[in-house]
């Protein structure tokens, strides 16, 4: 009898436990089914307005500024992303960060070769080879003389130095933008100009003042 003691005697703590054990399992389930519950709920309430919370999200993001204040950056941004952000888009993109900016500054330069993750010589070469774009902000006229080859030869450098001396001492004109390019592609009209974007060939000196004499107030072309 002794020995069935601890069985029979303290028969009431096993059953405690067994009880204990199926009060905790009873409160585990329970959360379980309360955190589905909460769980589907929220679920429920995230695929309610699943249609508009994306829209509105976009749209705040549009809204928003650029991190760096100029909201231009984020025209450019769109620009990269439409090309996928593709090495070979270059110079679609430098077309774009000009038209945007207006000109081509250092910093631009680095932040597209930044986000084509090309080397900044690279950007630069490129910006640099094509006479389209411009390092500072363009005047009321500009003026790209063709220091080729071809034009180099057939006097480019006194053409050059014709309009430099006219735009300095013509302000009546506005601001004339003299500038330089490598090549325009009109080897055969050697020299070559181009003014306000019209390519004008086989110039002189004295032509080429002829031509810009039309920006004056009184001028005609």
């Amino acid at each position: 009898m002794s020995k069935q003691t601890p069985q029979g005697g303290p028969a009431g703590e096993p059953e405690a436990g067994a009880s204990r054990a199926s009060s905790v399992l009873a409160r585990l389930r329970a959360n379980r089914s309360a955190g589905g519950a909460n769980a589907g709920g929220s679920a429920t309430t995230a695929q309610a307005p699943a249609g508009s919370r994306p829209a509105a999200a976009q749209s705040a993001a549009k809204d928003a500024p650029h991190p760096s204040g100029d909201n231009r950056f984020k025209l450019l941004d769109a620009a990269m992303k439409k090309h996928r952000f593709a090495a070979d888009s270059l110079i679609e993109v430098l077309h774009t960060a000009q038209e945007v900016f207006g000109y081509l500054k250092p910093d631009l330069l680095l932040y597209i070769a930044h986000g084509l993750k090309l080397p900044p010589s690279r950007v630069y070469g490129v910006a640099t080879f094509y006479h389209f774009f411009t390092f500072k902000p363009k005047g009321d006229h500009t003026c790209v003389i063709c220091m080729g080859t071809a034009c180099y030869v057939k006097g480019a450098e006194g053409v050059q130095a014709a309009i430099a001396g006219f735009a300095q001492h013509h302000p009546e004109c506005g601001t004339i933008s003299v500038e330089t390019a490598r090549c325009v592609g009109a080897c055969g009209l050697a020299p070559v100009v181009v003014f306000d974007g019209e390519v004008v060939g086989n110039l002189t000196a004295e032509l080429a003042i002829e031509r810009m004499k039309g920006w004056t107030p009184n001028g005609s072309q």
